[in-house]
């Protein structure tokens, strides 16, 4: 099973849908974060090592885990979905472009 680690700013709004989104999906086990020091649930090294993808919301977050996490960031396996942070927990729109961006991340893993 693909473990997936999502993540956005505050672990508010967009990693928590996405989360919620797939957390019976079969095919994952799903996790998220946030970046940012006010994040709910922020992003460590551990969450990073445990996941065999990460998909973060913004370029700014790859950004970040490459400050953050500098040695390491050349072991993971990062996507960058293009979601700004534009939406609110569950919003519709926001779960559409979720479910588009890690289907093609799923579909591209079974490959």
């Amino acid at each position: 099973m693909l473990k997936i680690l999502v993540l956005c700013s505050r672990n508010q709004w967009r990693s928590p849908t996405a989360e919620a989104l797939y957390r019976d999906d079969p095919r994952v086990v799903v996790r998220s974060a946030g970046t940012s020091p006010q994040a709910r649930v922020r992003v460590s090294e551990k969450l990073l090592r445990w996941a065999d993808r990460i998909l973060v919301m913004e370029h700014r977050h790859r950004q970040q885990l490459a400050a953050q996490f500098p040695a390491l960031l050349a072991e993971l396996d990062v996507a960058v979905l293009g979601i700004p942070d534009d939406y609110a927990y569950m919003d519709a729109d926001l779960c559409a472009l979720l479910r588009a961006e890690i289907e093609a991340v799923l579909a591209e893993a079974t490959e």
